[in-house]
């Protein structure tokens, strides 16, 4: 079975990614995560005229590597197979669209992220996940 596990640094990212690796146990059947960051872009329209595209690709880069780093963790003391993967966008896009090009058969993302601000002005990324995504969306509280 190939999990989706999207990964923002954040404790409830985590629990989910702990929750999604019991799941082999329970449905007996061997697990492959997907692990994948989603980097908002961070400048747009004239911005881009003054830093220069390496630069921000180092950026989305060196934030996505160090969300990652605990999810890394426990995946190589688990020995569950794993790939990582860095997205830079919209979050429920990226996510919705990773799973279905992956041919994801589950997504298993936590409730509350990094940024509690956005989810408030914008809507939860997981509620939007459960909507755009082709493929069932487990909640981790």
């Amino acid at each position: 079975m190939r999990i989706l596990v999207p990964v923002d640094g954040s404790r409830s990212a985590l629990r989910a990614l702990k929750y999604a690796l019991s799941l082999g146990e329970v449905l007996r059947t061997p697990l492959v995560i997907e692990l994948l960051n989603v980097q908002r872009r961070v400048a747009s329209g004239n911005v881009r005229h003054f830093i220069p595209e390496a630069q921000l690709n180092d950026f989305y880069h060196d934030e996505g590597q160090a969300a990652l780093k605990s999810a890394r963790k426990v995946l190589t003391t688990s020995g569950v197979p794993f790939a990582v993967h860095l997205a830079v966008g919209e979050e429920p896009e990226c996510i919705a669209r990773y799973a279905k090009e992956h041919r994801c058969d589950l997504i298993v993302m936590g409730t509350r992220g990094m940024n509690t601000l956005v989810n408030m002005l914008l809507g939860s990324v997981s509620a939007r996940v459960v909507h755009l995504a082709p493929v069932p969306v487990l909640l981790v509280k």
